[in-house]
């Protein structure tokens, strides 16, 4: 995900520079009740009765009022999945395998209503299903050489920014790694406030924070860049707003939904750093939920990011979140090792984080300090 570095400082641009040019959604509907809408956006999208859209949807839907709502017609396909684990690249191709063999013709579309779980498994699948192999060859950045299936996401849980951008992280047999490619990024967006209704308390805040520290580590990095900088900015400022000031609920979830998509933006022509990179570590040996992985490790990171720690403590007590504590208490060694392998492995984000010389700056000692705390 790295550019050319000049991009990043104050050198003078030589006719030799060149910039990545970055894939973006080339269609969002915003607005509440907004998802009634997806049947309509669908329709030209179709292209026979024989060619199914398939909706992955988190199964807390199932049965519910939503349920009703999914413009499902002709042979298209609803799979519930449970989204209380980190999506994994041999549920992908697993998924794929089964709309293979359900279904002759390939389908009209891929569409992913939930959590970050949801896009990222919907964006996976599309991609998957038009590239051979395994789900675990393309963890990497550029991996994929064949265009996906049209992909539509309609997230019900705002903060991850799953929805704008073009990774789609996947846990694998050797590493929790982003599928990072041109090809992910999704065709379609429906931002309807009104799905993210109901979600509990301390998951709001976990998936909001994961938003927040995007910001944070975004803001700080040394690729930091005008791009990056100014969509960083806004949503940071919505961040403060819902989670330190008083806002009605409706306001706060129309903020929210947006300051993730500006912050999955910030990271667009940037990256994150060292709170994503341990988080990773953290998923992979204990299986710990995205969101509250990264405020688990952030709420030690005041050595990197002060001020945005302080801020954290900050949101924490006005919201009455209370972290889980102890979770590597007692962890073998070599689980710890992993943990370690699997962060330093980040190698974008800690070069975002620290620069260049990252590996003069942080290693397993370092880490293991950090993770014991936890």
């Amino acid at each position: 995900m790295s550019l050319n570095k000049e991009i990043y400082t104050d050198k003078k641009i030589t006719p030799t520079a060149t910039y990545r040019n970055f894939p973006m959604v080339p269609r969002v509907i915003y607005g509440k009740g907004s998802f009634d809408q997806l049947g309509d956006i669908l329709l030209p999208r179709r292209k026979n009765s024989d060619a199914p859209v398939i909706f992955l949807v988190d199964d807390v839907f199932e049965d519910g009022e939503l349920e009703s709502r999914i413009p499902s017609i002709f042979n298209d396909l609803i799979l519930y999945i449970d989204a209380d684990e980190e999506p994994k690249t041999h549920q992908v191709d697993a998924l794929v395998d089964e709309i293979r063999s359900r279904f002759s013709e390939a389908p009209s579309g891929i569409v992913g209503i939930g959590g970050g779980t949801l896009l990222d498994l919907a964006k996976a699948v599309a991609v998957m299903y038009a590239n051979k192999g395994s789900a675990a060859k393309y963890q990497g950045w550029d991996l994929v050489q064949k265009p996906s299936l049209y992909h539509a996401g309609i997230p019900t849980i705002s903060g991850t920014g799953a929805e704008v951008s073009r990774t789609t992280v996947l846990m694998g047999p050797e590493m929790k790694l982003g599928i990072n490619s041109d090809y992910t990024t999704f065709d379609q967006v429906v931002l309807d406030p009104d799905l993210t209704r109901g979600v509990p308390k301390e998951q709001w805040f976990y998936t909001g924070m994961d938003c927040y520290i995007h910001c944070v580590e975004s803001l700080n990095g040394t690729f930091l860049n005008a791009f990056s900088q100014s969509y960083g900015e806004k949503a940071m400022d919505l961040c403060k707003e819902v989670f330190l000031t008083e806002l009605e609920p409706c306001e706060s979830r129309e903020k929210l939904m947006m300051a993730s998509w500006h912050g999955g933006m910030s990271i667009a022509y940037s990256q994150v750093g060292i709170a994503h990179a341990m988080s990773y570590g953290l998923s992979y040996v204990l299986g710990t939920r995205h969101g509250l992985g990264n405020c688990l490790v952030f709420q030690h990171l005041e050595a990197y990011y002060p001020k945005g720690v302080e801020r954290f403590q900050q949101m924490m007590e006005k919201n009455d979140i209370q972290l889980p504590n102890r979770i590597c208490t007692g962890l073998r060694e070599e689980e710890l090792e992993k943990m370690c392998r699997v962060s330093l492995g980040m190698t974008p984000l800690w070069e975002n984080a620290l620069g260049p010389q990252w590996r003069d700056k942080i290693n397993s000692d370092i880490l293991k300090e950090i993770y014991l705390k936890i």
